[in-house]
């Protein structure tokens, strides 16, 4: 049986049919054509591919990674409602990086970064938690206008409040270097 199918089979499965017969074409202007044709279509397909990867990494990359602009200070400030330290250190540490002029400072304190960053200090436990609230707030206090904004905000009796530190001295430099400045400013820095 297994002869009787070997021999059969390949009438059976046979591509063209028996009876016809093959078309003979010009191969010498249709292969190139045809060939040119592919490989034109492979091009296209090929940036069109590249097109649509570049624009989905741009997307992607606006959305995870927006080292620029609002919407990463923001995302700081968000962090400072997080009741973990560790993101709220990060959150005050990136606040402290944007604060290097006085339009970026100001923006901070519109979007509540500076009443965020106080609550912070207030409620902090851990002295790395307080050196970072106390470094953004010196950084951002650098401008006369926020500096009035953060006196405001009760800013001089919260840092007054704040326990010393006996590991790290930093924190310290900065109370000190946050109550004179805003003695330099003339504000009562007594009460």
């Amino acid at each position: 049986m297994r002869t009787i199918a070997a021999r059969f089979s390949p009438y059976l499965w046979r591509r063209t049919p028996i009876n016809s017969q093959p078309q003979r074409f010009s191969t010498s202007s249709f292969g190139r054509d045809e060939q040119s044709i592919e490989q034109e279509a492979e091009r296209k397909v090929g940036w069109l591919l590249k097109l649509i990867f570049a624009g989905t990494a741009t997307v992607i990359g606006y959305q995870i990674f927006p080292y620029m602009g609002d919407n990463l200070m923001q995302q700081s400030v968000s962090l400072l409602q997080v009741k973990d330290p560790l993101f709220k250190r990060m959150g005050a540490s990136r606040l402290a990086r944007f604060a290097i002029d006085d339009e970026r400072r100001m923006k901070i304190v519109e979007i509540g970064g500076a009443q965020h960053l106080l609550n912070m200090l207030e409620s902090a436990r851990d002295d790395r938690t307080r050196k970072e609230a106390l470094k953004a707030l010196f950084a951002i206090s650098k401008s006369d206008a926020a500096a009035v904004v953060l006196h405001q905000a009760g800013t001089i009796s919260i840092i007054k409040s704040t326990l010393e530190s006996g590991e790290d001295a930093e924190v310290g430099n900065y109370k000190s270097n946050l109550l004179s400045r805003f003695q330099d400013l003339s504000y009562d820095i007594r009460s």
